[in-house]
């Protein structure tokens, strides 16, 4: 018995290792990521220490030790007050010593608002890629500008396993506001609650509405209503709606550029009308709102006019994924739901059935 058992898990292991040993011959590419991003993830993991530990710790800031205390907050509301999946994200510190950590990239066919889009193991496709390495992220950036797309290259302050392992608290967490910070916790926490595969445009807009929505009701509720962290939060957001949704009226915009353009006209002038339009976009966003609001966005235009950092496609492309389904999101809450947000999410976890898998 003893022997058979012996020659079941044997074989067994000789399949799964052959299996494995073809899936990377023929995904080479793939495998390599998914060595490189692991080895990112344990670095991370293997240099985190207990939340219990570092608030015992005498030599680290009370100030930051705060900010800590207010994740938990934050976490407890996101679970309580809306609805979200508990979990055990967020019981763990991660010092980045001032240093990002992850960079993803974003492409886009120069004359068309399409994005390219890489199909990971498990949890499907997406419209950006991220990497540990700097060097790497450049290295593959550059190859898809010679290729001919439109690219972008940003840091990233955080972001979701989906609950496959346990996401640590980033130091350069505790440096946002109250706000700020709190929209962030329940984004991400979003993601480990509702992740629909291969619908990254559905489940970003989602996570960014849950973040800013729940972001109001926790400063509302730590706060109070005429608190200067709620009021200081509402300002910031004013200022980005804005400009969010200036840029996606531009994007419609170009978008109609480039499925009008004349069969005959020649690549240059495609590119010259292109970055004309773009410029125009632009140029009017400091139009959209008066006093403060309006000192913002001049400088915003005048550091990517003047810096020569005109947007691309793939900076448009960004704005699409994460919040051209907002309005959508708050309006089918404000009509249907009645400010009832625990019932919305149930509605939508029932709609949207989850691709997590735990």
């Amino acid at each position: 018995m003893k022997k058979k058992l012996f020659k079941i898990l044997k074989y067994s292991f000789i399949g799964i290792l052959a299996t494995l040993i073809l899936f990377i011959a023929f995904n080479q590419d793939s495998s390599v990521y998914a060595y490189r991003q692991a080895k990112g993830q344990l670095k991370i993991i293997f240099n985190t220490r207990p939340i219990s530990e570092v608030l015992a710790d005498k030599t680290f800031p009370d100030s930051l030790k705060s900010r800590i205390l207010l994740i938990e907050e934050i976490k407890s509301f996101a679970t309580d007050s809306l609805g979200l999946n508990p979990s055990d994200n967020y019981t763990t510190f991660y010092d980045q010593h001032q240093k990002p950590i992850l960079w993803v990239i974003t492409a886009s066919d120069p004359l068309e608002l399409k994005a390219k889009k890489w199909t990971f193991p498990i949890v499907g496709t997406f419209s950006y890629k991220g990497h540990f390495e700097k060097k790497i992220a450049d290295s593959e950036l550059n190859e898809l500008k010679k290729e001919g797309f439109d690219t972008q290259l940003n840091e990233v302050s955080a972001w979701s396993t989906l609950g496959y392992l346990k996401d640590p608290v980033l130091s350069s967490m505790l440096e946002k506001s109250e706000g700020r910070l709190a929209a962030l916790i329940i984004h991400e926490l979003t993601h480990g609650t509702l992740f629909v595969k291969n619908n990254l445009e559905f489940n970003e807009n989602l996570a960014d509405f849950v973040g800013d929505y729940g972001a109001i009701r926790f400063l509302e509720s730590k706060y109070g209503k005429n608190s200067k962290e709620l009021e200081r939060y509402k300002f910031s957001k004013k200022y980005n709606d804005a400009y969010s949704q200036h840029l996606l009226r531009g994007a419609k915009k170009l978008d109609s550029l480039y499925k009008n353009f004349d069969k005959n006209m020649t690549n240059q002038e495609k590119i010259r009308q292109k970055t004309e339009m773009i410029g125009t976009i632009i140029n009017k966003s400091d139009t959209l709102i008066t006093g403060e609001f309006q000192k913002r966005l001049i400088s915003r235009k005048k550091w990517i006019l003047n810096d020569n950092n005109l947007p691309n496609n793939a900076y448009f492309i960004g704005y699409l994924t994460y919040q051209s389904k907002q309005n959508q999101f708050k309006d089918e809450f404000a009509k249907n739901f009645k400010g009832n947000f625990y019932n919305y999410l149930t509605y939508l976890k029932d709609k949207h059935q989850s691709s997590i898998v735990l």
